[in-house]
């Protein structure tokens, strides 16, 4: 079943009118293209800035409207369907950021509310009360996101578990990253397509530029819109990908079913029981910063090289999954250090031998910070470094044996972002030659935190040593007291701020 697919980038400025017309002027584009289901931005009717709450639901969209109106007409006409972003006045006095999906009809086919809001836009606009519909048309099984809720892992993974199989994402993003990361590990995590539309051109008015950026110490061209919207495969990689600037129609054929099969044998080493905290109230932090710095080691080798890890300063020695070296040998390795060993079989062990027994995923508090253990399987899935993270851990040790690339390319990076985790991953010799991976967290992160060094234009990204297949002892060193700070925006926790309330998809099994 292929279905030709269009993630459509543009600009968008602060005249609704004008904006209409772009937006279907690229949709035209995308049919001349053949493509059959089109994804336009967030935020496509106005610019996301407001002088106010009621500034902001003036200018909303309301359902029947000439804009919404002729984004049905344009659906119907091409016989496509149409995916959007737009802030939508309700009918009970809320102000949503909301997806809308018109089909080849011009019907209005379904609708999601943006539950996870991004700094400035909880100051105008309300979250979404429900999760938001997997909807069945003929062009496969579609879940809707938007934006801020592909940073955290709980909106997409609902949408998988719940039976969709293209995941259709409008954003309205400076991020670079969030191409190289957080687009294409929602695919890869979750075995569906994903489709995503990014703006271009200035995200707030152009007449501001300056002043904005002179208050956050950015250089105004970082606050645009960084492009490169996408279309990824089941299996994270990219395959259709637009400029990082200027307008484009980015197109390619999908096969929405084909994962299905691979998304269920990949959900089946999940383990729901265990991810109640995740539908549960959030809090804040409560365990206080861990130490400025740790040196770390990964150990692919014998006693000897954990001796040499230790003798050389690390504190923390991950050994691979499958590693040869026991719990006695590695007590031995460590005799006379303050390090510590977690085994392959995921034991935290001191030179007195194991330190207590070992949950995986429990928190153990070391002279450094808080450290939790992610073993074999479960290092695939993101309930598991959510756990971490809801546990205040600074650290996460995994011993994993990795399957395909993405899970080093993108999915630990990515659990160390979504999280504020900082993660040493050893394996076994690795697909695309990697074999486990020290992630870092920097001290630069995203516009709302005083930046150390020039700005790059990365919302949430850790600082990366790789493990290659080769490599048998790679040290490196870690941020444990970096986990203390989780505010990816103003208003916005990464974890405290997940849409706890709307995740109990995540409890049960796959659909």
């Amino acid at each position: 079943m292929l279905v030709r697919v269009a993630a459509v980038q543009y600009e968008v400025g602060t005249d609704p009118e004008a904006n209409l017309a772009t937006g279907l002027r690229m949709v035209d584009a995308a049919a001349e293209q053949g493509a059959e289901l089109i994804v336009l931005p967030e935020f496509c009717n106005h610019l996301s800035w407001y002088e106010s709450r009621e500034h902001a639901r003036a200018l909303a969209c309301r359902h029947g409207d000439a804009f919404l109106t002729a984004i049905a007409g344009r659906a119907a006409r091409h016989r496509a369907h149409v995916k959007l972003g737009v802030t939508l006045a309700r009918a009970d006095g809320r102000t949503t950021g909301a997806s809308l999906l018109y089909g080849p009809g011009g019907a209005l086919l379904g609708e999601a509310d943006k539950q996870v809001l991004m700094g400035a836009e909880n100051d105008h606009l309300d979250p979404g009360a429900t999760a938001g519909p997997v909807l069945e048309t003929t062009a496969g099984r579609l879940g809707m996101y938007a934006c801020m809720e592909g940073v955290i892992c709980e909106v997409t993974r609902g949408l998988a578990l719940r039976g969709a199989q293209v995941l259709l994402n409008s954003l309205n993003s400076f991020a670079v990253d969030e191409a190289a990361l957080h687009i294409p590990v929602r695919a890869a995590e979750n075995k569906v397509w994903v489709v995503a539309a990014n703006k271009v051109g200035p995200l707030i008015p152009a007449d501001r530029l300056a002043e904005v950026g002179q208050g956050l110490g950015v250089p105004p061209e970082w606050l645009h819109g960084a492009g490169e919207s996408q279309i990824v495969a089941p299996d994270g990689s990219v395959v259709a990908r637009g400029p990082r600037t200027g307008a484009a129609v980015v197109v390619a054929e999908i096969d929405p079913p084909a994962a299905d099969a691979e998304r269920a044998r990949h959900f089946a080493t999940r383990r729901p029981d265990r991810y109640g905290p995740i539908a549960g109230p959030p809090r804040d932090r409560t365990a206080p910063a861990g130490a400025p710095s740790l040196p770390v080691a990964v150990v692919r080798g014998d006693a000897a090289l954990v001796r040499r890890a230790a003798a050389g300063g690390a504190l923390l020695i991950v050994l691979p999954e499958g590693s040869p070296v026991t719990p006695e040998e590695a007590a031995q390795a460590v005799a006379g250090t303050a390090a510590h060993v977690v085994t392959g079989t995921g034991l935290l062990i001191g030179h007195d031998g194991p330190v207590t027994p070992v949950g995986d995923g429990a928190v153990h508090r070391l002279p450094w910070g808080r450290l939790a253990i992610i073993t074999g399987a479960a290092a695939r899935h993101p309930e598991e470094f959510r756990l971490a993270a809801l546990a205040d851990a600074d650290v996460v040790a995994v011993p994993c044996t990795p399957r395909e690339p993405w899970e080093l390319r993108l999915g630990l990076l990515e659990r160390s972002a979504e999280n504020r985790l900082n993660i040493v991953a050893a394996g076994q010799d690795g697909p695309d030659g990697l074999a486990g991976a020290i992630l870092s967290l920097p001290a630069d992160f995203t516009l709302w935190t005083a930046w150390q060094g020039p700005f790059t234009g990365q919302i949430s990204h850790p600082l990366v040593t790789h493990v290659k297949n080769a490599d048998l002892l790679v040290q490196g060193t870690l941020s444990p007291a970096q986990s203390v700070n989780r505010l990816v925006s103003r208003n916005t926790d990464l974890v405290a701020g997940r849409p706890w309330r709307l995740a109990g998809a995540l409890l049960e099994g796959h659909q």
